[in-house]
Parts: C-alpha cells; structure tokens; sequence
C-alpha cells in the first residue's frame, strides 16, 4: 500500500485578511452604531483613532482627518457619542475596525431625530403656517411671562422692560424649563394664562413663552408636542423667547413671534419710552408748521374769495344784524324815555307836595296833566317813526333777498337730498334735480355736461 501526500493550496496572511476586507465592506453598507469612546489618540497625522465600547463588547474605530474637520466639537474619553461609519479591516494587524465619516453626541442624534419627526407632524398639519400668526403689539400695556421664576431670562424681560416701558404691568407664571414633566407644567401654565384672558380675568396683550441658553437637551421642553399645541390654540399673541440666538425650536416655529433671546422678546413688545417722547416732539414740531401753512393757506384762499364773491347771504345777514340792532334800541330808547318821565313825575309829586297851595295845586295839576298827554302824543310818535323804519328796512332786506333775485330771472337748483348744485361736477348725468324760480318750480334730469 502506497500514501500520495495531498497539499491543498493554502493562502498567504495578506491575501487572507485582504480577501476579509473585501467580504466586510461588501456586506455592510454605513451603520449607525452608538457607543462609549474609549483609547481616543489624536495622531499628528490629524486622524483620530480610538475604540467605541458598551458593556458588553468593544471595536476599533478611525476617523480620519478629512471627516474629522466637520466634527465641531471634539469628543473626550468616556463620552457617548453616535457614528455613522463603513465596516473594514485593518490588513496590517487583521483588525476589525470601523471608518468613521460622521460623529455627535449620542443625545443629540437621537433628539434631533425626535426634533425632525415632530417637526415635520406639525407643519404637515399646518401649526407653522404664516396665515395663522396674529400681529404682535409694539406698545403692550400688560405681559404674560412664561418661564422659570428663577432664572436670568426672567430678569433681562424686567429689565428690558423697566427701561424701555415702566408702565408695562407683567403677570409671571413660574414653571419648569427643563427636566421631567416641564413641558406638561409650561403648557399647563399656557392654557391657564390664556384662559384668564379670554375670560377678561387678566387682560394680557401679549404672552412671551422662553427661558436661557442651555444645551438640546436643556431646551427639550419646548421641542414637546404639548407645548406646541397649548402655544397653537392660545387666543393672546404668543412669542417664543427660547435660548439664545443660534438656537432653534418647535416653540419658535408654532408661536406668532420668535425672538432670539428673552431680552429682544421684551424689545419687541415694547416701545422705547425716549424714542417715544422724540416721536412725540418730532410730530408736534411737524404738527405746527403744518397747521400754520394750513391756516396761511387757507387765510389767503378765504382773501381772494371775499374779493372775488359777495355771497347773498352776507348782505342778508348784516341787514337781520341791523334789523335787531334798531329794534333793540328802540325798545331800550323807549324804556328810558318812559322811565325819565315817571322820574319826572315823581320829583313832580315830590314839589307838589312841599307846595300846599291849592292854586299852585291846582295849576301843577293841570300842567302834569298836559305833559302827561304830551308823553303819550310824543311816545306814539316815536313808537310811529320806528315802526316806519322797520318798515323800510323790511322792504329793503326783501329788495335784497333771494326771491327778489328769482324774480329777476334767476333759479335755484337743488339735488334730490336738497343740497344746492353751485357747479356742473356737482351732479352726474342722469340725476333729478328742482330748480326753484321767481314763481314755482321745475323738476328736470341732467343729460350731459356741455363742457365734456
């Protein structure tokens, strides 16, 4: 019996672990896997190399210098972060590794996502659309305030305000602004400021919902569905105040106003009392001199008018003023001239009196007796001559007045309201109007304008 050797064909290391690579990256597109750094080293080359680990289990990873320079904050030993990367081999030892091309904070990654989702829910249902924000007041008398009683943004809303508007009264709800059951408490605290509104409790003009600067998950209260749709259903103008600048969330998409900070929150609300005071002056100053080229206008329009029209009116007004000036004075003429006569004849009396007599009694009497009958003669003539004045001047105001001038030919034409038609663009093709004449009056419709 005879043994041939059989010798398969074997594979050299290199070729071994290359043909491994090769099976890993087919295998497995990118992956997101989530971990605790470990071994972090920062080569001079400018690659970062360290291993992602969990409880359980670890595995090498590189992120080299190209990707690594996207990663705004650098990540230390022991943080957890979350990495999208291409599964490999590292030939040279036969280790399993990952390429890293994308890093962030564990927390950040996952609450991004929630941030996007939830986003994208609210718009689809329209909680962001531009047709739904109310106009916010510049100039409101009372606040609603939203946030933690304890915090900085709290204070920078006072003094912004006290500031800019000390007559601005503000009503502070305290609530949470971060941790567990926050958002429940801030919508809470949303629904209840808005129902003292409406139910005229508490007349808020505006409400400012907000707190500090803080990390994502700091600010996650206002990124909760709950807060969003207790900010949506608010009747009083809302604006969110989350953060600082740079931060964005779901509070500030929802509310009628995003303010970058608490303070500009304040400021916009508010109208600065000393810009105030100078719109103030600058408008009165504007005022003035308006009204003065209103009124020296208007003088000279009224000189030329007075040169130009002697309106019917005037006269008949001068003649009434005259009219009651003459009978005025009749009748204050004749007061005083009846009172000087029973004067007189009291002092009349008086002598008589004094003088016994009854010849210079009898004398006196009779002499009463004639200018008594000379009083009455003179009052009736006097009473004849104004009446014939008035007279006259009764006849004279009628020769002046405007059924005097109808009688001459001219007419008076009024629209259906009785105003009076004193030009063509008065009345429109088609109106009915009365022309009133010396004797009775026509009713006519226009036809046209022959200046047309």
């Amino acid at each position: 019996m005879s043994f041939e050797s059989h010798n398969p064909p074997s594979l050299s290391v290199s070729d071994l672990n290359r043909e491994a690579k090769r099976l890993l990256e087919s295998h497995f597109d990118w992956v997101w896997v989530e971990g605790e750094i470990g071994n972090f080293t920062a080569a001079s080359s400018g690659h970062w190399y360290f291993s992602l680990k969990d409880a359980d289990a670890q595995v090498r990873c590189a992120m080299f210098r190209r990707a690594n320079s996207r990663v705004k904050i650098r990540p230390n030993q022991g943080d957890s972060v979350r990495i999208r990367a291409k599964v490999s081999l590292y030939e040279g030892r036969g280790e399993f590794q990952l390429i890293c091309e994308h890093l962030e904070p564990a927390g950040a990654g996952a609450l991004q996502l929630a941030f996007e989702r939830l986003k994208k829910q609210l718009a689809d249902e329209g909680l962001f659309a531009p047709d739904t924000k109310r106009p916010i007041p510049n100039d409101a008398g009372t606040v609603g305030v939203i946030t933690s009683a304890t915090g900085a943004a709290l204070q920078d809303i006072l003094t912004v305000l006290e500031r800019r508007s000390p007559h601005t009264r503000v009503y502070v709800f305290p609530v949470p602004v971060q941790g567990e059951g926050a958002a429940e408490q801030i919508a809470a605290a949303i629904h209840q400021a808005d129902h003292m509104a409406s139910s005229g409790k508490l007349p808020l003009d505006v409400l400012i919902v907000g707190r500090g600067g803080g990390s994502l998950e700091d600010l996650w209260a206002f990124n909760e569905e709950v807060v969003a749709r207790a900010i949506y259903a608010a009747t009083v103008p809302t604006v969110s105040a989350v953060g600082h600048e740079i931060d964005f969330s779901i509070a500030d998409l929802v509310a009628d106003a995003r303010a970058a900070t608490p303070s500009a929150a304040a400021e916009l609300i508010s109208t600065d009392q000393n810009e105030l005071l100078l719109h103030l002056d600058s408008l009165r100053d504007a005022l003035g001199r308006s009204l003065r080229r209103q009124f020296k206008r208007l003088n000279e329009q009224l000189v030329s008018l007075r040169k130009r029209v002697r309106h019917p009116g005037h006269a008949l007004n001068q003649q009434r003023n005259t009219l009651m000036g003459l009978s005025t004075n009749l009748q204050r003429a004749t007061e005083r001239h009846i009172a000087n006569r029973k004067a007189q004849a009291r002092q009349l009396g008086i002598r008589l009196a004094t003088q016994h007599p009854r010849q210079r009694l009898a004398r006196h009497q009779v002499q009463a007796q004639q200018l008594s009958q000379q009083l009455q003669q003179r009052i009736r003539q006097r009473l004849r001559d104004m009446r014939s004045t008035v007279t006259h001047q009764e006849k004279l105001l009628a020769s002046l007045g405007p059924e005097q001038t109808l009688s001459r030919g001219y007419a008076i034409v009024t629209g259906e309201n009785g105003t009076v038609i004193r030009r063509s663009t008065q009345a429109e093709t088609g109106d009915a109007l009365r022309v009133k004449l010396g004797s009775g009056a026509l009713t006519t419709t226009v036809t046209g304008h022959p200046e047309d």
